[in-house]
């Protein structure tokens, strides 16, 4: 995000410096664009990129202090690093990244009090509304853009010219202006609401499997109520990613921070919820394994969070990974852009002795394994040669379809005994005639 609109900010300088609107600017640090506007003669705007700051710290990456509070530290150096460097005159300061409510009011506050004489400062809430994997797009062709600031004439100026940038490319019924607050809550709002939606069907998979009825079909019945839609009905082993778990948090410890307890154990109820599938698809492949995992090969195959990414954030295949090594699995990982140094990192001491190896094809992985593990809606694993995958297995061969997504009546005809999320599988008939019988 910061890139594509850091480019798009410095064409539309390029633009009017052409037309002769505005004077040439200063190279700066890509971080820190700073321009003017027509019609804003006595005043040259910064956009500063907070979430640059952030990038290490707990608010960008998810981590959590004292609980449930993010660390605010880094934002707060951010904030004094730019009223040290700015010497004169009015800017705006933009936050891209998510932050707890209020944080604008820390940023302005901090501000305040380090600021130079002469200058002053607009604080604009515009979060991002990117998915990993399609965030350029995302960019380009937005839902909606949310720019937020204060009520006052300032503030709406600020709005203004934040918007004027957006309005080269964006529809302007599709950019909402509102107050500070009222941003920074709906990102959290966002998140939690898709959150919900798939902690709402991962439950139901498990009523699914107990009922013997099928995930999928209850899905496109429901996702056919266009009040509903299917968008984030997708069962599987939980949500991962940093943005969902860290949002989560952020409105769980809003809620308790304001008095609002029912409210917090509601949000925290959706991540507890999401943990719990997690840990019973481990516990599913653990008893169908005979109840025991030690010393078996097991394939995982992938370790992103999803689709598209190498991002293992919050990965729910990290959770199942260490379940399984702690009850003696030896595992053989496979994803197609997760390299091995973040596997290895990702699992920490339990990548040790031997029991992890990382493979570059899932054919590799599956040689001699017990059991396979789908774990990643990775398109390609829908295009594997299971017959080739199954030869080469030690029987019974069992495979857990993580994400509910793979051909099961093929699989099933194959040989496998399948195992999926929001589906019971009656076991098939031992075919007798195929047996091999040595004494």
């Amino acid at each position: 995000m910061t890139v594509c609109l850091g480019r798009l900010a410095a064409n539309f300088v390029k633009q009017e410096e052409a037309k002769k609107k505005v004077r040439p600017l200063p190279k700066l640090r890509p971080t820190t664009l700073c321009f003017d506007l027509p019609g804003f003669t006595n005043h040259r705007h910064v956009v500063t990129v907070v979430q640059e700051a952030l990038a290490s710290g707990g608010v960008r990456g998810g981590r959590v202090v004292s609980g449930r509070a993010p660390n605010m530290k880094p934002l707060e150096a951010a904030a004094r690093t730019i009223a040290r460097a700015v010497q004169s005159g009015s800017k705006i300061i933009v936050e891209k990244s998510t932050v707890p409510v209020h944080a604008s009011e820390t940023i302005r506050n901090i501000l305040e009090a380090n600021m130079n004489p002469g200058c002053s400062f607009q604080v604009l809430a515009n979060p991002e509304f990117l998915s990993e994997g399609t965030a350029v797009q995302d960019l380009k062709s937005p839902d909606r853009v949310l720019v937020g600031g204060s009520q006052t004439a300032d503030g709406q100026r600020a709005i203004d010219a934040l918007v004027a940038i957006y309005e080269r490319w964006i529809p302007t019924d599709k950019i909402l202006r509102t107050n500070t607050w009222s941003s920074e809550l709906s990102k959290l709002a966002a998140n939690a609401f898709l959150a919900q939606r798939i902690v709402s069907i991962n439950a139901m998979s498990v009523v699914c499997e107990a009922t013997g009825a099928d995930i999928h079909e209850v899905i496109h019945a429901v996702g056919s109520d266009s009040r509903i839609g299917e968008k984030f009905l997708h069962a599987g082993p939980g949500f991962g990613g940093s943005f969902f778990h860290r949002d989560l948090l952020s409105l769980v410890y809003l809620c308790e921070s304001l008095g609002e307890s029912e409210v917090a154990k509601y949000w925290q109820i959706v991540l507890d919820t999401n943990s719990y599938q997690r840990d019973r698809f481990t516990k599913k492949i653990i008893k169908t394994l005979f109840n025991t995992v030690t010393n078996k090969s097991i394939a995982i195959l992938g370790f992103a969070y999803k689709k598209n990414t190498g991002d293992t954030s919050q990965s729910p295949s990290i959770g199942v990974c260490k379940q399984l090594l702690e009850e003696g699995a030896l595992l053989n990982i496979y994803d197609p852009q997760v390299t091995e140094e973040q596997i290895v990192k990702d699992l920490g001491r339990h990548a040790g002795c031997k029991s992890v190896t990382v493979h570059t094809s899932a054919y590799d992985a599956a040689e001699k394994a017990h059991a396979v593990v789908v774990c990643t809606e990775w398109d390609e694993f829908q295009e594997l040669d299971y017959n080739r995958i199954y030869k080469n297995m030690l029987k019974p061969a069992f495979l857990f379809d993580g994400r509910s997504f793979l051909d099961h009546s093929s699989l099933r005809s194959v040989g496998f005994q399948v195992e999926s999320i929001g589906k019971r599988f009656t076991r098939p008939p031992v075919n007798r005639m195929h047996a091999h019988w040595h004494v």
